[in-house]
């Protein structure tokens, strides 16, 4: 005869309980099934007792939830604490329990069973995976047009034209001023606004290796922590070009353009009056070309930008508006994409967002 602790099939069981019905006592019926009189016992004795459905098997413990060997209060409060605070994690539920002083002397479940009851109460909130936006390494930076740096400046009222958001483009090397663009009556300055100042910045001085930007809406996808590429991005990329992002909370990675910002406003703006936006412009570019060919910068050793680089005055690759359509190279983008995985928003209408 079999020993105590064999498995049965859901047929044998089902077996059981017909002999179990014709009259057969256990004996009889482990005799003809081939398994101990405990086990015919145990299925004909759940046959009576719960029908068809209790010949299944349920190995292990029993389901009680995350939590079942805690008291349904505690299970209550955390929960509660949750719905009061959204932001609080597992993490941080758990230690406002620790710190209540009439559960100190309670157990208290783990910070992954608290974590199992949120998400059991449709309390947490949908996994995000987290990649970074690939970036070119760091390199030396020796010679002009290496690596640009562009950024918009914060908005100040200019006698005569009114509310201008300036965007300046400078070269990290020389020190060359690029480009200084007015966004006009904008706080924020969009995509449209930075094409044109680089188109006008490529036009004077040709394609850089590389251009630095912050983590503004326009150029850093803020809404997931898998940015996808920008448009501007994206383009820039067509263009040839490299991009490179500040470190978040970093402002010394663009020290140069903050000094060109305070540079032209103090050489350009401040205490100015222009009869209109063209003369705003053209005052920009006027001020530059000083800058750039006549003004001795201490870091260049008291030389102007184009003094101390004369190099300076082209990167070497030329760019002209009408040949933009041919000079983006699709295959770049393609290549950029395929190096990494990409995570998009859904929205409810399914398209991406």
């Amino acid at each position: 005869m079999r020993q105590r602790g064999q498995t049965t099939t859901f047929q044998t069981r089902l077996e059981i309980s017909e002999y179990a019905a014709d009259g057969l006592n256990d004996s009889q019926i482990a005799a003809a099934v081939g398994c101990s009189v405990w086990t015919v016992r145990k299925w004909r004795r759940r046959a009576n007792q719960q029908g068809r459905v209790g010949l299944t098997s349920h190995m292990g413990r029993p389901a009680s939830g995350p939590m079942g060997t805690f008291p349904h209060e505690l299970q209550e409060t955390i929960l509660r604490l949750r719905k009061l605070h959204p932001g609080w994690g597992p993490a941080t539920l758990l230690a406002a329990l620790k710190t209540n002083t009439n559960r100190r002397e309670q157990p208290l479940p783990s910070r992954t069973r608290i974590a199992t009851l949120l998400k059991q109460a449709g309390l947490t909130r949908r996994y995000q995976p987290h990649h970074d936006l690939i970036q070119p390494p760091r390199v030396p930076l020796i010679s002009p047009h290496q690596e640009w740096q562009m950024d918009a400046q914060g908005i100040m009222r200019v006698d005569g034209v009114g509310q201008v958001s300036l965007i300046s483009v400078v070269d990290v090397v020389s020190r060359l001023k690029v480009e200084s663009y007015p966004g006009m009556e904008t706080t924020n300055p969009g995509l449209p606004d930075y094409q044109l100042t680089l188109r006008r910045a490529f036009l004077t001085y040709g394609l850089p290796e590389t251009l630095t930007l912050d983590h503004g809406t326009v150029f850093y996808d803020n809404t997931t922590p898998s940015p996808f590429p920008t448009r501007l991005h994206l383009w820039l990329l067509a263009l040839g070009i490299q991009v490179r992002f500040t470190r978040k909370r970093c402002p010394t990675d663009h020290a140069i353009i903050e000094r060109t910002h305070q540079t032209m406003t103090a050489q350009a703006l401040l205490g100015q009056t222009y009869s209109s936006p063209s003369a705003l412009w053209s005052g920009l570019d006027e001020r530059r070309e000083i800058l750039n060919h006549h003004l001795p910068s201490r870091v260049l050793s008291h030389q102007a930008p184009l003094e101390a680089y004369p190099q300076a005055i082209h990167s070497g690759r030329t760019y002209r508006p009408e040949w933009e359509e041919e000079l983006l190279a699709l295959g770049k983008v393609v290549a950029y994409l395929d190096r990494a995985r990409w995570f998009r928003t859904i929205r409810t209408n399914a398209s991406l967002a």
